[in-house]
């Protein structure tokens, strides 16, 4: 059994997937071919968001907006500690400081209420200067956008929406772009939509903002802005107005994630059905089954489920078996190098009960009733 089958997504698209790829190897242009710009105005459409931006990966996603908005040491980012380390890992990169908070125990989202105090306690402090918050769409449902995005404005905050697992969620009807600044995602194989390797977006409404991340992710080269009243009778390529980064969407990787698109709502369905069938079947065998925030969407980029034992559970399933995960066993802040950053006040006991109680099971889009009734037996059994 799989994790996650990405062969039996492939089975279903091959052929399409197969021509895209060999179209994009035929015509040579590897590096910012034009499957890149037709996956951004796709994405795009997809989001509601008005731009989209291809980039290197899910990381690059998260730096770009943090580096065109100026993030600079003193500053501090908000941010939960429940999450993969990338989400935390980019704010140092800049010098800044991220501030941990902690999780709704139904969602495992950014708590709203702690989000408030947290800025509260380091405005209070005067140490660091309160700048952006980063919510994390975790296992791929929406965070509470009304509310943190309340929040964020009040404050004068930018808010990211970290939606590599969510890309594709939705709340009262509408994608976090609707509340955000900025939202990114993960193009991680694994990821619900995911390509052949490594791959990542930015989507924004702000055109400034993302003419700015497009420089920064390509060596900071001159926009048609940089180059007006100026004279460079040269390549623009060689023109570079500000110090950025290489951060490219690879063009067989947008050549593949263009099939992978064209099926992702079909496969949102399927991911809702069959982890409504895991709740059902499961709910009285396990400490908690997953709760989907009201009119919120997830894209079940992972069914976690909590039980008290959970190492002798992930044992047993794997006599089975049977495949399972755990995210995340450590949090952020409890990790060396992250250590030294604050949390908000009161810490994070939410995060760290769920990190000794969380476990994940298998979940795809082709993950059939006679596989999933055998990992529900298992757990019955156990």
């Amino acid at each position: 059994m799989q994790f996650i089958d990405l062969q039996a997504q492939y089975a279903r698209i091959a052929e399409k997937v197969d021509a895209r790829i060999m179209s994009a190897v035929r015509s040579g242009r590897f590096i910012l071919g034009p499957e890149v710009q037709e996956l951004e105005a796709a994405l795009a459409r997809f989001s509601g968001s008005s731009r989209a931006l291809g980039c290197a990966n899910g990381t690059d996603a998260l730096v770009l907006p943090l580096m065109a908005w100026g993030l600079r040491p003193g500053d501090a980012v908000f941010c939960p500690s429940f999450t993969f380390t990338a989400t935390a890992e980019v704010v140092p990169w800049l010098g800044a400081s991220p501030v941990f908070v902690d999780i709704d125990p139904a969602t495992y989202n950014m708590d709203p209420a702690h989000l408030e105090a947290s800025i509260e306690m380091v405005k209070a402090k005067g140490e660091l200067n309160p700048r952006a918050v980063i919510a994390v769409d975790l296992f791929g449902q929406p965070a509470n956008y009304p509310q943190i995005g309340e929040i964020a404005q009040r404050h004068g905050l930018k808010l990211i929406a970290d939606s590599a697992q969510g890309f594709g969620c939705t709340l009262d009807g509408k994608h976090p772009s609707h509340w955000s600044d900025v939202t990114t995602t993960s193009f991680f194989p694994a990821k619900p939509l995911g390509c052949y390797g490594d791959g990542g977006a930015v989507l924004t409404d702000d055109a400034d903002l993302a003419e700015i991340m497009e420089s920064l992710a390509v060596h900071g080269k001159a926009m048609p802005r940089d180059i007006e009243k100026r004279a460079f009778e040269h390549d623009p390529k060689y023109f570079n107005v500000r110090i950025g980064m290489n951060s490219r969407l690879d063009t067989i990787q947008a050549a593949v994630l263009l099939e992978k698109l064209a099926i992702f709502p079909d496969e949102i369905e399927a991911r809702n059905r069959i982890a409504g069938r895991y709740n059902t079947h499961l709910e009285k065998h396990v400490d908690a089954v997953p709760q989907v925030v009201a009119n919120g969407v997830s894209v079940w980029a992972q069914y976690t489920i909590e039980h008290s034992r959970r190492d002798a559970l992930a044992a047993h399933l794997k006599s089975r078996g049977i495949p399972s995960a755990v995210y995340y066993p450590i949090p952020i802040h409890q990790q060396e190098p992250y250590a030294k950053y604050p949390a908000g006040p009161g810490g994070l006991p939410v995060t760290e009960g769920k990190a000794e109680n969380v476990i994940s099971l298998p979940m795809h889009p082709y993950l059939d009733e006679a596989a999933q009734d055998a990992v529900i037996a298992a757990i019955r059994e156990f």
